[in-house]
């Protein structure tokens, strides 16, 4: 039986890939899977991986035809996964030695149905510890809970699918499946549907991923229209918060974190396309839009006269009908 299953897309990460590998080789168990996803790649990295299948116990390769995004590799992992537990790593991040069974440990330890993780974040040779930020550690709650309060960070906020673990029973309800085709911000309502619909969690100490920061690669990085998926992403945050029980309750801090992003990108908007800064212009306002109206005045005024300048400018722009209804 296998206990623990690693999904691990890679797309175009040669210059990281074996790194990734060899750290998954310090962790592995006889009850252990690691789900190399190619998300078709085109550079080194396939070949890198085919090694990968036959010297990493418990490795098993898997071949998109086409490129179909983080979101979507990562579905393709999870459809294959045999473990009664299931955890990520991205194709250019690493973990240290153990790490994966003190995760499994703690999981077991708590009987929750997810965990989330520190983790440490590195550039060149400087790194960060970034705390999950929820206060009690080490303690069984409730995922509603800590989607609150709307003016502080959050544990939905701290939306990282790798700084985690999550039990089976949550795989086969769905709960850990991600959007299909979405570029960016993937995770965004991936971790809204986890805290809303899983019955208990648990934050705890442990700095075993290391996240890599500023790949060229990364959409973070790039300034091309697939940024623009947060649009979509945050609807969808939006639409599914609306039919909760408490929406009334959760809502505001959905607008919140939405508009706290979009500040961000059109904080940004110089180093993009610029057709991409038009149509993230022309995006933006329609979203703010489909807001609701009260929530969405209150949460600007509170957001800072920077930012709240930036998306009263956006606000006042005009949007066809058409898209104001998308989602």
């Amino acid at each position: 039986m296998v206990k623990l299953s690693v999904v691990v897309p890679f797309y175009n990460v040669q210059t990281y890939a074996l790194e990734t590998l060899r750290s998954l080789r310090a962790n592995t168990r006889a009850d252990f899977e690691f789900l190399l996803v190619d998300d078709c790649s085109t550079d080194g990295t396939p070949q890198i991986l085919e090694q990968a299948e036959r010297d990493l116990p418990g490795a098993v390769l898997i071949r998109h035809e086409r490129n179909g995004g983080l979101a979507t590799a990562r579905n393709t992992g999870l459809d294959r996964a045999r473990g009664e537990y299931v955890t990520f790593l991205d194709g250019d991040d690493w973990v240290v030695p153990g790490y994966f069974e003190q995760l499994l440990a703690a999981i077991e330890g708590l009987g929750v149905d997810f965990i989330r993780t520190d983790h440490v974040q590195f550039t060149g040779k400087a790194r960060t510890v970034h705390r999950v930020p929820v206060a009690p550690r080490d303690t069984v709650l409730n995922p509603r809970d800590a989607i609150l309060p709307e003016y502080r960070s959050t544990s939905v906020d701290y939306a990282f699918a790798w700084a985690g673990v999550y039990h089976r029973r949550l795989v086969d309800r769905g709960l850990v499946h991600f959007r299909d085709g979405l570029r960016t911000a993937e995770d965004r309502p991936w971790i809204w549907r986890l805290h809303r619909e899983a019955n208990t969690f648990a934050a705890v100490g442990l700095h075993g991923v290391m996240y890599r920061r500023g790949v060229a690669s990364s959409l973070t990085q790039i300034g091309d229209v697939r940024q623009l998926d947060f649009i979509r992403a945050f609807d969808q945050v939006l639409a599914e918060t609306a039919e909760d029980q408490e929406a009334d309750r959760f809502m505001p801090k959905a607008v919140r974190t939405y508009c706290a992003v979009m500040a961000h990108h059109l904080e940004s908007i110089e180093r993009m396309e610029p057709s991409v800064a038009r149509k993230l212009r022309s995006l933006s306002a329609a979203a703010l839009k489909r807001m609701p109206s009260d929530i969405l005045s209150e949460t600007i005024e509170a957001l800072g006269t920077r930012r709240a300048a930036q998306l009263r400018r956006v606000r006042r722009r005009p949007v066809s009908r058409s898209m104001e209804v998308q989602v």
